[in-house]
């Protein structure tokens, strides 16, 4: 796979610091019984998996849905690796209820989903579609009609293009207010049901790979200091839909980002090294989670961003600061291996060699200890007393064997690895709450297309027939058991 379409392939030092239903499950075993707070993950720990709107519903002409910046990029030669779109994808729009079914039989007690902007807002802003509101409506009630919570995100990369072409998209702070006033419309309306809502999902992907390289959605390739610009301008919608929700959520609404943090991962277990990785988790993510966790961009920032550092006022930094009620963390795999150094801010990232074992996607390096090591980083330089993983999980092989299966003892593995070392850091104290699997099924995977199968179910995009592949049941006894096993 060829490096410029990696999907979170992250921009160095200088970019981001100066920046139909099958049969059921296969497993034949029963599931073991719950685990104790001793022996697994804690009493009440959330176990979810998750999807985004663009990814799974297709239908993307009906009920008076506008267009995204992703129904024009995918029609651009060239753009998507295997020429597919999501004007299809799985049909969730229409099968939504099948695959809330595969979700409880998962065992899993939530969901996170994402609302398409332009269903609700055909053009972003003015005047609201109903019937797209309507959806979420039907969603959310078959979901808490089956025992699953619902959780779900304001924004997971369909901009409406119509913003993009008034206003540039969010290289403007028209498109962050736009952003609030979809934001309050939004949690008026489902917060009598949904009490957990993620804002913007990746601004650290479709910021970087939309308007610095160009390989996302809407395609644009900026100077690094616009587009540090428009970092700071994802952050500061943020904060503004972390405002709206307080002001039109109902009571108990809890509110937070959900971030595919820059990976600092200590290369050595010392004490030096694991300081080296904190300093280098806060520095490496200063442009986007740190502003927003402490309202200030650091002072190591700010030197080497320099003439590129963006332009802001305290009253955006206060905005984007507001207070969240909990931090969203996507991870994978590690971006950095880190050693302390006695030259610029106390540390330095390693190359990651060749030979470094990964998954079929080249860029997702098997790492375990990155789930151990993130939280528990992220929990003391952010004073966070609730972190929820709200994506991880790996693609695969999935070859569909003769007898109809599915075995991907590969995603097992990647799974059975990250939970054990999650595991730990429960063990020890971090206060991860809960876990979202990416994903469900296997969907529209961005420039992918539908060659990258992430899900839990394997989807046969022409029949969209549903499968459960092995590592459902894995999953399906971890959460039975609430514990990851070895």
């Amino acid at each position: 796979m060829s490096d410029k379409v990696s999907r979170r392939q992250f921009a160095k030092i200088a970019g981001l610091s100066a920046a139909g239903v099958a049969n059921p499950l296969v497993a034949d075993a029963k599931p073991a019984a719950a685990a104790s707070r001793d022996s697994g993950f804690p009493v009440g720990f959330v176990w979810g998996t998750a999807t985004s709107s663009y990814q799974v519903e297709g239908a993307i002409n009906e009920d008076g849905r506008g267009a995204s910046i992703w129904d024009r990029f995918v029609r651009i030669p060239g753009k998507i690796e295997d020429g597919s779109t999501g004007d299809r994808a799985n049909e969730h729009y229409h099968r939504y209820k099948d695959d809330i079914a595969l979700i409880k039989e998962l065992g899993c007690k939530a969901y996170r989903f994402s609302i398409a902007w332009p269903r609700v807002f055909p053009d972003g802003d003015g005047k609201p579609n109903p019937a797209g509101l309507d959806f979420y409506n039907r969603l959310v009630d078959e979901l808490l009609k089956n025992g699953i919570e619902p959780w779900m995100t304001l924004y997971h990369w369909d901009l409406p293009q119509s913003l993009q072409d008034r206003f540039g998209g969010w290289r403007s702070t028209e498109t962050c207010k736009i952003f609030g006033d979809y934001a309050a419309y939004v949690a008026e309306r489902l917060t009598d049901r949904v009490k957990n809502v993620f804002t913007l999902n990746e601004s650290g992907r479709f910021v970087h790979f939309g308007y610095g390289i160009g390989i996302d959605a809407p395609g644009v390739t900026l100077p690094q200091g616009e587009v540090n610009q428009v970092r700071h301008n994802s952050a500061l919608a943020h904060g503004l839909a972390v405002q709206a929700v307080r002001a039109h959520g109902r009571r108990g609404t809890r509110v937070g980002p959900a971030e595919n943090i820059d990976v600092c991962v200590p290369a050595i277990d010392t004490p030096e090294h694991v300081r080296a990785a904190e300093i280098a988790l806060r520095e490496m993510n200063a442009g986007y989670l740190n502003v927003i966790m402490t309202g200030s961009y650091t002072d190591a920032f700010l030197k080497y961003a320099g003439a590129n550092a963006p332009k802001y006022t305290d009253a955006e930094l206060k905005i984007i600061s507001s207070p969240v009620d909990f931090l969203g963390l996507n991870i994978y795999a590690p971006q950095h291996y880190v050693v302390p150094s006695d030259q610029g801010a106390g540390f330095m990232p390693l190359p990651i060699p060749k030979s470094f074992p990964h998954m079929n996607s080249d860029w997702l390096r098997v790492a375990p200890e990155t789930i151990y090591w993130v939280p528990k980083l992220a929990a003391k330089i952010w004073k966070t007393d609730a972190i929820y993983i709200s994506e991880n999980g790996t693609s695969g092989e999935d070859v569909v064997t003769p007898d109809g299966k599915i075995y991907d003892t590969d995603r097992i593995m990647y799974l059975r690895n990250y939970l054990v070392q999650l595991q730990r850091a429960t063990a020890e104290g971090v206060p991860v709450r809960g876990y979202f699997l990416w994903s469900l099924m296997d969907n529209f995977e961005w420039v992918f297309g539908l060659s990258k199968r992430f899900g839990l179910y394997h989807v046969n995009f022409d029949t969209q027939v549903r499968t459960p592949k092995l590592s459902a049941s894995y999953y399906r006894n971890v959460i039975a058991r609430n514990a990851a096993g070895v």
